[in-house]
């Protein structure tokens, strides 16, 4: 008997039951998105956005004349350069995990109150038992799929949810886009796309593919899919981790609710 056939009887089932038994992700303890609580922000002081390396962070002019912390997750490389930097606690590190949103505008927290818009979404049924992805590495640093890589690992398994990877687009109902779309890779990408049947999605993983993440704006490379491709779900993060990635597909499948409004944790 080979020596890993052995070893996996001896070991059993690797498989976590999570998300449909609430048991392990296999993230615990990982740090995530930073906390902010501009609240607590002293009086002129904009440490966290000054050490921001992806312009995440800005101070605004309130509607009261006082400044007012915003926050974009769609550009945070979750560095915790903020977190390092403030003096007065605004800005906290957490183990919340970059969540996909459909709606780019929920990835922004400008301070104000989060509101649930109820806002329906084109409905997806016919996909929720089996969709099938194309992935396309646009530039990538490869922490990315370094994350995909794990989904079929024996833990994650992500066939048993229904999802599988395809090599090729004419397959394919969405096209899964990592790193920041550059310029290289521009035209292989809307290739892929086109070749796609309908109906056919798009997501923006990592917050390079969100915003362009630390290359934006360089001689390379744009501001991620941006003016690009229409995108249908967003998910931030440097990398997301893999339970991240299955968390955002099952969202988008209707299997799970949106856990993110208005850039804040809501379920």
């Amino acid at each position: 008997m080979p020596v890993w056939t052995l070893f996996g009887l001896r070991k059993g089932r690797a498989t976590t039951p999570w998300p449909a038994r609430g048991q392990a992700d296999g993230q615990e303890g990982v740090l995530g998105m930073p906390r902010f609580a501009p609240d607590l922000c002293g009086e002129g002081c904009a440490e966290c956005a000054a050490a921001c390396p992806t312009r995440a962070i800005t101070v605004r002019a309130g509607q009261s004349g006082a400044d007012r912390l915003a926050v974009d997750y769609g550009r945070c490389v979750v560095c915790q350069l903020c977190v390092e930097a403030c003096p007065d606690g605004a800005a906290a590190a957490s183990h919340d995990w970059a969540y996909g949103v459909c709606d780019r505008a929920d990835l922004l927290n400008d301070g104000g109150a989060c509101t649930t818009k109820g806002e329906e979404r084109p409905s997806r049924r016919g996909f929720r038992r089996s969709l099938h992805i194309r992935h396309v590495d646009a530039g990538s640093c490869n922490g990315c799929e370094s994350e995909l890589q794990a989904l079929n690992n024996p833990f994650y398994n992500l066939h048993r949810l229904g999802v599988f990877f395809t090599p090729s687009p004419r397959f394919a109902d969405l096209l899964l886009v990592t790193g920041p779309v550059t310029y290289a890779m521009r035209e292989p990408l809307l290739r892929t796309y086109e070749a796609m049947p309908e109906p056919r999605w798009v997501m923006a993983a990592g917050t390079c593919a969100v915003s362009g993440g630390v290359a934006e704006g360089g001689y390379a490379a744009g501001h991620g899919l941006e003016g690009v491709l229409p995108v249908d779900l967003w998910l931030p993060g440097c990398p997301p981790n893999p339970a991240a990635l299955i968390e955002a597909l099952l969202m988008f499948l209707d299997r799970m609710p949106q856990r993110v409004e208005g850039g804040r944790l809501v379920r």
